[in-house]
């Protein structure tokens, strides 16, 4: 029998926008930073496109309003556009009214751009936690049907250890999508993407993603940013040796593994592969 297919998501977002790079580059400084996510975008729908593979792109709102051509591309290529929120702004530092004004105010401008419901919904980092499901109505509301915003592991900057594995609906009717973990020695182990995808040799990331296919029978979700693929990005000054470590690590190494990725497995959307 074929593996499940497997969903490919991408957050759209510059090398700046990243939270480890807040005291570095503030927002206030965003304007004047070289823009270079239409062209590692670019250079992603390229790569997908030659291997046939539609995925979903969580788009942050500041990113569209100052790319439109990209966005209706997006579309136009055939991919699922989702929202990444507004500007980057973690979860974690919202109320609820705050939540809502940036999930509405991002959720507008993508449909306006794209022409299509945006129905999916990525926090920044992955910012859900136990103390701030009051999300989840808040996302019904505003129209969206699922969300991917929650890694179950145990990371310095975001996780919940203890959560599902697999997807789950929220009372609200909100599908919760988690990032893919595989269950070793009693822990997750992240195998979802990110900075993981580069870190691990590709043979163990292949390992993973087929464990979580063919002994949880469970689909993957992978997730990378435009900027990975961006090896000339500018380096800001002072960065910590553990920032600079997880941000640029084997980045000269990621398009061969993601060719490797795409030619390994099945790939789709995250909205066709949950029926969401």
């Amino acid at each position: 029998m074929d593996m499940p297919q497997n969903a490919f998501t991408v957050d759209v977002e510059d090398y700046y926008h990243v939270s480890a790079f807040e005291r570095h580059i503030p927002r206030g400084q965003w304007h004047s930073q070289p823009a270079r996510v239409e062209t590692s975008t670019s250079t992603l729908l390229e790569l997908l496109a030659a291997h046939g593979v539609k995925a979903t792109f969580f788009t942050l709102g500041w990113v569209a309003q100052r790319h439109p051509s990209l966005i209706r591309r997006i579309v136009e290529e055939g991919h699922e556009l989702a929202s990444h929120g507004w500007d980057h702004t973690r979860v974690t530092t919202m109320d609820p009214t705050q939540f809502l004004e940036d999930v509405s105010r991002t959720r507008k401008v993508l449909e306006d751009l794209g022409g299509r419901a945006v129905i999916g919904y990525r926090a920044p980092t992955f910012s859900f936690t136990r103390a701030n499901t009051w999300v989840y109505p808040i996302l019904a509301e505003t129209g969206h049907r699922y969300s991917s915003s929650v890694a179950p592991v145990r990371h310095d900057l975001y996780g919940i250890p203890d959560a599902p594995r697999h997807a789950w609906r929220d009372p609200s009717g909100v599908t919760e999508i988690p990032i893919s973990t595989v269950r070793v020695g009693g822990h997750n182990l992240p195998c979802g993407g990110g900075g993981f995808f580069r870190l691990y040799p590709y043979a163990v990331s292949r390992w993973c993603l087929r464990r979580v296919n063919e002994h949880d029978a469970m689909p993957g979700i992978f997730y990378m940013h435009p900027w990975e693929l961006d090896q000339a990005q500018p380096r800001p000054r002072g960065l910590g040796m553990k920032t600079r470590f997880r941000h640029y690590l084997n980045l000269h190494r990621l398009p061969a593994r993601l060719e490797a990725l795409l030619r390994d497995f099945r790939w789709g959307r995250m909205d066709q592969l949950f029926a969401v």
